[in-house]
């Protein structure tokens, strides 16, 4: 089996949900709060793993307790630790609150941690047919420069490239946001499946430096995904487009819907056969579909539970 290594940061959401908050009888009362496991590269990992691919995870965690927990969850789901760093420093935190829609928001709290001071892993192994890459693990030095220069090297390797930039404007800071969008750009030519929600694309277009998906493909993009909620996936291709709806269901909140669908494509890819460079760019619209398909009912069982929980195997059909 052909593996994938994902890589990024590992660490504890504190989730609140103001929904459950105190009512006019009882002023006063806090929304009740509690840890979930994540990151957007762990739930990725996980997801993959439950899925039953071949996976491996490159970050650096924390010898915390905290840390010891995300390390027990990666391994329960089967995910490959080889490559994993492990340091005193502590984990990453994030705030994340819930809001009537069930989407999060998200503060941070990742001064000093560990995830951030990740080292260039070396040489891979031959069997890493894919790699994957995003969210604040590629804003946050010095371990964004470790993961953009493996991201280059393993794409003139020849391995396919995911990535999920997964925008956390708050981090980034509108300071920074012009150089990150030029930085994003420079990404591109080593990406062949480029996966952002339409807010992501939306915020990416802004300023001096923004750019869209078009943009993406010229400059090198094998495909564009493209998540919009409830309205469906969408994949733009140098030939056209698809896009398919997900399956209705009760969404208890969105935290880790994005990441479920950039793991369920690969996992998808690496089934049928598809995990590489110039195979991803010759599937047609009906392998799409399916590809797609697939991606949004993993998504539809995540969202239907609270926290990042995304499905095994045995909770899909097959595609």
């Amino acid at each position: 089996m052909r593996e994938i290594v994902v890589c990024g940061e590992a660490l504890v959401d504190v989730v609140t949900d103001p929904r459950r908050a105190g009512t006019p009888e009882r002023p006063g009362v806090m929304a009740p709060m509690h840890p979930a496991l994540g990151g957007g590269p762990f739930n990725v990992a996980v997801a993959l793993g439950r899925l039953g691919s071949a996976v491996s995870f490159c970050s650096r965690v924390s010898t915390d307790g905290l840390g010891e927990q995300l390390v027990a969850a990666l391994t329960a789901a089967g995910v490959d630790l080889t490559l994993l760093q492990r340091g005193p420093e502590p984990t990453s935190l994030a705030l994340a609150s819930i809001g009537e829609s069930g989407a999060a928001e998200y503060t941070f709290y990742v001064d000093g941690t560990a995830d951030r001071l990740v080292t260039d892993p070396g040489e891979l192994p031959r069997s890493v047919a894919a790699l994957c890459f995003g969210t604040l693990s590629l804003v946050l030095e010095p371990g964004a420069g470790v993961y953009e220069g493996l991201m280059i090297r393993a794409h003139r390797e020849g391995r396919a490239v995911l990535l999920d930039p997964n925008i956390r404007a708050a981090v980034i800071g509108e300071a920074g946001a012009d150089a990150y969008r030029a930085r994003f750009r420079s990404w591109l030519g080593s990406v062949d499946v480029l996966k952002v929600s339409d807010d992501d694309a939306e915020w990416l277009a802004e300023g001096p430096q923004g750019s869209g998906p078009r943009d993406w493909l010229a400059a090198g993009v094998g495909v564009v995904v493209i998540t919009a909620g409830g309205a469906g996936l969408t994949v733009l291709t140098a030939h056209g487009a698809v896009t398919v709806t997900p399956p209705t269901v009760e969404v208890a909140d969105t935290i880790g819907a994005g990441d479920t669908v950039a793991a369920a494509l690969l996992h998808w890819l690496g089934d049928h056969g598809a995990l590489g460079q110039a195979e991803v760019r010759a599937l047609d619209e009906e392998q799409w579909t399916r590809a797609l398909t697939h991606a949004a009912r993993a998504a539809a069982v995540t969202v239907s539970r609270p926290g990042a929980d995304p499905p095994w195997a045995g909770e899909l059909s097959s595609d």
